[in-house]
């Protein structure tokens, strides 16, 4: 017996405003809509409707409109529809069900609780159009201390170091799990806004060899598309450990996205799951992650920065205090509002903590050690705006991640619908049709707006709080204020109260 389930969404058309130009036809990728030439009439069905909004959006006429079916269980508090139809899907399929984006849930979210100070009279303020503000990022490990000769020349051997114009990289986002023309559109952005972008897992594609400069490579427990050449292109190795959408579980790459190219990219055969063991069999202990650590040192020749990413979870500061005396040049932790193209729903939604404790504990742990200087920290998680990147710095991060508003600038709108392949604004796809719905060209331009606007409000936020540099602002909690929390989460965040 199969139980119908009612359609997320309804679609409505106004057929006075309808000319039956088909155009929702050719745009909408779960086949809801469609045109009777014997009757000519065009029809939508709703039942497969994602809410993604690509017909409204090129509906020339503006005949379509997509709103929520306003069909209601009986009031329960406990057992609320998303729980009902999730049992009932399970009850007929006997799988595991699968969803994309990162967490949807009402975890506080503690950037909207935290406030930064600005200056007033007793410490001036800066004019960022005026003064020099300086928003340069270097990663990698810096020494104990710094020796100059006498003719000023630097004496103390560097560790690779890595420049961002900005604080601000883009998350890893393997190829096929978004398109290559997503990652073109990001390596172009991040080569334009001298800042970095990450291949996440799925190897790189030799269309983008051009931009290895600003490029971060992913060595994952499937070790999908590593060689060689792949490790010498990058300005960055990263060891992914785990992400913040699924931590303590492997990747998942479903066989409908792995197309010809995107097999060969990642040395798989065409069409199959291609599926990242849970642990990095390489890495059962502290002793191990160094070795792997100083393998790829060794490998790359000791010229590019070491990083580590692991998923924010309960141990984190003790986790991160063992990569850096590991060797890892850079931590990465991403939290539980990470996003990813596919994961089991159960686990993104209860497994995890949000970045915003993880990073303050992380950084609080390692200054204790006195080796916070032995790593940056880079976080990533639900960064949504300027005036998150701020408060990350303030609370210790040296540079964050953004995934989920880079693919909001390319015309994502989180229908959570990736990990089928079906992607109508052609992001979370491999299908050539409409892959090409996305132009390398616009979406660069668009991503390098995005960064310029939030750069342009970095410096108006610095400058109102009489900070003339990222590097002041770093782990200065003094700068941060918390409004709506309890004494806990104040301690670890190590912030104080509004008001105090």
């Amino acid at each position: 017996m199969k139980t119908y389930l009612p359609a997320k969404f309804i679609i409505e058309r106004d057929l006075e405003k309808c000319i039956r130009c088909e155009v929702c036809v050719n745009q909408c990728s779960f086949d809801n809509h469609s045109y009777d030439a014997e009757d000519d009439e065009m029809r939508s069905q709703s039942d497969n409707c994602a809410g993604c909004h690509r017909c409204v959006s090129f509906c020339p006429t503006g005949a379509l409109t997509v709103r929520k079916n306003p069909i209601e269980y009986r009031d329960n508090y406990n057992w609320r529809p998303e729980i009902i139809e999730d049992i009932i899907k399970q009850a007929e399929t006997g799988g595991v069900l699968l969803t994309g984006m990162g967490n949807d849930k009402g975890q506080r979210i503690y950037w909207d609780h935290l406030l930064l100070n600005a200056s007033q009279v007793t410490n001036p303020s800066i004019d960022p159009l005026r003064e020099p503000m300086e928003m340069t990022t270097f990663l990698g490990k810096k020494p104990d201390r710094v020796e100059i000769g006498p003719d000023g020349e630097l004496k103390t051997e560097m560790a690779p170091q890595v420049k961002l114009e900005v604080p601000v990289m883009f998350s890893a986002m393997s190829y096929g799990a978004v398109s290559i023309n997503v990652q073109e559109s990001l390596a172009r952005a991040a080569t334009e806004m001298g800042t970095m972008w990450n291949t996440g897992e799925g190897g790189l594609h030799p269309k983008l060899y051009q931009y290895s400069n600003h490029t971060i490579v992913q060595v994952a427990s499937g070790r999908f598309g590593v060689h060689p050449e792949y490790l010498d292109l990058a300005r960055i190795v990263e060891i992914k450990i785990g992400q913040g959408a699924k931590p303590g579980i492997g990747g998942h790459l479903p066989g409908e996205k792995v197309s010809v190219e995107v097999a060969t990219t990642r040395m798989i055969p065409p069409g199959t799951d291609a599926l990242s063991p849970a642990p990095q069999h390489d890495i059962y202990s502290i002793e191990d992650l160094a070795q792997l650590v100083y393998a790829l040192k060794e490998a790359t020749h000791y010229e590019k920065p070491i990083s580590v990413k692991i998923a924010a979870v309960h141990n984190s500061a003790a986790i991160a205090s063992g990569m850096v005396r590991a060797g890892a040049d850079i931590i990465v932790l991403d939290g539980l509002r990470g996003a990813t193209g596919a994961a089991p729903k159960i686990i993104r939604d209860n497994v995890g903590i949000p970045i915003e404790l993880a990073l303050a504990s992380v950084d609080s742990r390692l200054r204790q050690e006195g080796i916070r200087h032995r790593a940056s920290i880079v976080i990533s998680g639900g960064i949504r705006n300027s005036g998150d990147v701020v408060k990350a710095i303030a609370l210790g991060a040296d540079a964050v991640n953004i995934g989920t508003a880079a693919l909001v600038a390319l015309g994502c709108h989180l229908c959570q619908q990736c990990h089928t392949g079906k992607c109508a604004w052609g992001i979370c796809t491999s299908d050539l049709f409409l892959t090409k719905r996305v132009n390398p060209d616009i979406g660069a331009r668009r991503l390098v707006n995005l960064l310029r606007g939030w750069s342009m409000e970095i410096k108006d936020i610095l400058g109102g709080m009489g900070v003339n540099a990222l590097e002041s602002l770093r782990g200065n909690r003094l700068h941060l204020r918390g409004v709506g929390l309890n004494d806990t989460e104040l301690r670890i965040l190590g912030v104080r109260m509004a008001g105090d």
